[in-house]
Order: C-alpha cells, then sequence, then structure tokens
C-alpha cells in the first residue's frame, strides 16, 4: 500500500497520504528586553569596540577591576536593572610599561591601571635552567609561566612580552607610565557608528555636554523614524527634546553607602531600568536599587513643573528614591501622537509590537509567502496571536480580532497593507477617593 504525504490531491496509486500539521502558532516571540548600551571613559579594557557585559559577570579582567570598585560605579548601576550591557570604551590612553634588561612588559591596553601591574622574575626551585615569571595586579599573582628565556614568554591578560635572550632575576618591579588619555566629541560619534548594528533598548549618556546631548537625540530620533529600530535614548537634563524617545533624568539619587549620583550619573540606572521593564510594566514609583535619598529634593511645585515639563526625576519617600512618574519628554501632543505617548510603558507596548512584526515577517514571511488570499491570511493571524498574547498578559486591553486587524493588498502586487488598531494598557497611578461620613 502506498503511503506519505500530499501537497494537492493528485495521487494515483491507492494509500493513506497524510499530512501533520501544528496547530497556528505565533512564529516569533515576544522578545527579550534588558539589553542597556552606554559609552564611558574608562582605566582598562579594549577600547573602541563594543563589549558585552552580562549581569552578574566577571568584569576583572575584561575592565580591570571588579563590579564593585568605585571606579565601575556606573557599570555596576547600569546592570542592577539590566541583563545585558554593551560598553564601550571611549579613551584608548597610554600603555604602561617596563623594561627589564633584555625584557619589556608592556600593558595589554592603556589606563592608569596599568601602573598596578608588576613583574616578579626568580629562578625556578626545581629547575635552575628555567624561571618563573609571575604577572601581578596589586600584588596579586594573575599569571604564572616556567621558560628558559624570554621567547618562551606568552602574552595573557595583562602584559605583552618582547624581547629577545636571557631573563634576569627581580623581586618585583612596577610597569609605569600609564594614562588614561583625553576624549573628543569624535569618540562619540565612533561610538554610536559601532552600536548601530547591536540589537538594544536604551542608550545612555552620563554627560552633562549639550552637544553630545543633542547628537544622541539626532542618533534616537533616526533610527526611530527612519530605520525603524525603536531605542530610547536617556539624557541629563534635555526635556527640549519633546520627543518620545528622550527620557530626561532631572536629579540624582544618594545611595546606602553615601555616594552621591548626580542626574547625569543617574542615567545609567534609568536605561538599565527602562531596558528591563516589559511591555506590561511601568516604573513609576518603583524604588532606585540600594538609593536612601535623592539630590537635590524639590518641593510639590517644582515636582508638578517638572513633570509637565516631561522630566523623569527621582523624589524621597521613607529613606527611598523612587521614581516620580515614567514618563519621557513629548509634551507637544498632538492627533497623531496624544498624551499617552509620554507614558513609557505605552512607548514599549508600541515599540515591542513594532519590533516583533518587523522581525517576524522579515524571518518568516518575506520572499517566502504568496500575496494573495490565503498568504495574507497567515499574516493576519500572525497579527492576531502576538495581538492576544500581549493583551493575556495586559499590555493592551479591548483587542477585537474581527474588527482590529486588517490586511489587503498593498498598491503593488508584492505589497500588503496592514492596518492595526491597539489599546495599550497604562499603570495606576492616581486614585481619587470619596469618603463619606455619618
Amino acid at each position: 500500500m502506498a503511503a506519505g504525504t500530499f501537497t494537492i490531491q493528485n495521487k494515483v496509486r491507492p494509500g493513506v497520504y497524510i499530512n501533520f500539521e501544528s496547530n497556528p502558532q505565533a512564529l516569533g516571540t515576544l522578545g527579550e528586553r534588558g539589553i542597556a548600551t552606554l559609552p564611558l571613559m574608562l582605566s582598562w579594557g579594549e577600547p573602541n569596540k563594543i563589549i558585552s557585559i552580562e549581569a552578574g559577570e566577571d568584569t576583572f579582567s575584561m575592565l580591570g577591576y571588579s563590579i564593585t570598585d568605585p571606579r565601575l560605579l556606573l557599570i555596576k548601576e547600569a546592570l542592577k536593572r539590566a541583563k545585558t550591557l554593551l560598553l564601550y570604551r571611549l579613551n584608548a590612553g597610554t600603555k604602561a610599561a617596563v623594561t627589564i634588561e633584555n625584557l619589556t612588559a608592556t600593558a595589554k591596553w592603556g589606563g592608569i591601571r596599568g601602573n598596578d601591574i608588576s613583574l616578579v622574575i626568580q629562578e625556578n626551585i626545581d629547575d635552575d635552567t628555567k624561571f618563573d615569571v609571575s604577572t601581578l595586579v596589586d600584588g596579586t599573582e594573575m599569571d604564572k609561566q616556567i621558560v628558559t628565556n624570554i621567547a618562551g614568554l606568552a602574552a595573557n591578560d595583562w602584559v605583552i612580552f618582547s624581547g629577545s635572550g636571557s631573563l634576569t632575576e627581580t623581586a618585583g618591579v612596577p610597569l609605569v607610565n600609564g594614562a588614561d588619555g583625553t576624549i573628543t566629541n569624535q569618540a562619540y560619534v565612533d561610538y554610536l557608528a559601532a552600536v548601530e548594528i547591536y540589537d538594544f533598548n536604551t542608550m545612555a549618556l552620563p554627560s552633562t555636554d549639550d552637544t553630545l546631548k543633542a547628537m544622541f537625540q539626532a542618533f534616537c530620533k533616526r533610527l526611530r523614524d527612519d530605520e525603524g529600530k525603536k531605542i530610547q535614548v536617556v539624557l541629563e537634563n534635555y526635556p527640549l527634546a519633546d520627543y518620545e524617545g528622550v527620557i530626561s533624568v532631572k536629579n540624582g539619587v544618594i545611595l546606602i553607602d553615601g555616594t552621591t549620583l548626580t542626574a547625569a550619573q543617574a542615567t545609567v540606572w534609568v536605561a538599565g531600568a527602562t531596558s528591563g521593564a516589559q511591555v506590561n510594566e511601568s516604573l513609576t514609583y518603583q524604588a532606585y536599587d540600594g538609593a536612601v535619598d535623592v539630590a537635590p529634593r524639590y518641593t510639590n511645585t517644582q515636582i508638578i513643573t517638572a513633570l509637565k515639563a516631561g522630566e523623569f526625576l527621582f523624589t524621597a519617600n521613607d529613606n527611598r528614591a523612587l521614581v516620580e512618574q515614567d514618563i519621557n519628554t513629548l509634551t507637544s501632543f498632538t492627533s497623531d501622537k496624544g498624551k499617552a505617548f509620554s507614558k513609557n510603558r505605552v512607548i514599549r507596548v508600541l515599540d515591542g509590537i513594532n519590533n516583533y512584526l518587523e522581525s517576524t515577517f522579515s524571518e518568516f514571511y518575506i520572499g517566502k509567502v504568496n500575496n494573495n488570499d490565503d498568504g495574507r491570511n497567515l499574516l493576519k493571524g500572525e497579527c492576531i496571536r502576538y495581538m492576544e498574547t500581549l493583551q493575556e498578559i495586559n499590555a493592551i486591553q479591548n483587542f477585537d480580532s474581527q474588527s482590529d486587524i486588517t490586511v489587503i493588498a498593498g498598491n503593488e502586487g508584492d505589497a500588503v497593507f496592514i492596518e492595526a488598531y491597539t489599546q495599550p494598557i497604562d499603570s495606576v497611578e492616581k486614585i481619587y477617593v470619596k469618603a463619606q461620613v455619618n
């Protein structure tokens, strides 16, 4: 008896032809959030390159310090809420070095951290024809090699060796003249060019430079409006952006150890928290992790004025620093962009829809599905299933699969036009109570 599968009912031999198909499901997924990015001047690490750091990852060999070191403070703050940080080191710096007779040791990266590296060269206790060459950082051994001469040495995470001939014993010689150097605005231009090809949710600029702020706003606007890449940028005191893609942080916080973060420094936590917030989550009244106060504090009148201006600020409450309202800088509302667009939770929903449809259609539909009624119904089904998923997690409401999605042929044979209606759910932020007393 013949068997197998079928495409159309055109078999000649008697038999049973069975096709197995799964129930219709969305081909894509909601997509994970949690990716933030920022540029920093650092004292160690590979410059002019995006470095991906996962929350909880050991940063010592990568950035020269542990995540708890004050010199990595902004990285630690960003990773309090972000899942992944795309870090860019703006400065190359000058590499520390030392020469010991025939041997020269040069720090792997430029920066003052190289000055904390030292070399110890001693005769091997078991073989007097060999030497133990140890690389120390802050007095702690990071690498040890047993070699007969300089040619046998291999570079490690901290130093690069050069020279030839025999080794000379030393009890410990430090590398010197490492420097962090300076940065120009061109370094930020290079950062934006480097990070553009990566997928991320939010970007922080921990700077008070208005020229840089304008540059980052323009970058954000181009990616959102022209490239369809829905990101948000977090800037310090820049409400004039008046744009849903820009969040303006007005003040900073005081951490539990007494460290005061300025508004510019607090942008990194806001970027991390915004990236980590899900499409059905608002940051309104959420506490800044590890903060006990705000700096500066504002009066009720000042807070109201700031909110009306589209400023994201922290307010003190019971030894905590709370997000007053999860808003962006959009204040010039129109019929196309009403007040709802100023809420970051709403923007996360809309951006999520954009990113999902763009990635899913690109991967599974464009060039693969016929532009006829059957093909367009597949597209419609994909949209419906995604919207229903959003409704199930309370990201949107009142979605009607019969009337809120239409998929029709476009003006050209290879085009499709999709029209969708959606109502994002905002969080409860104002509660009015009327109490009657008998």
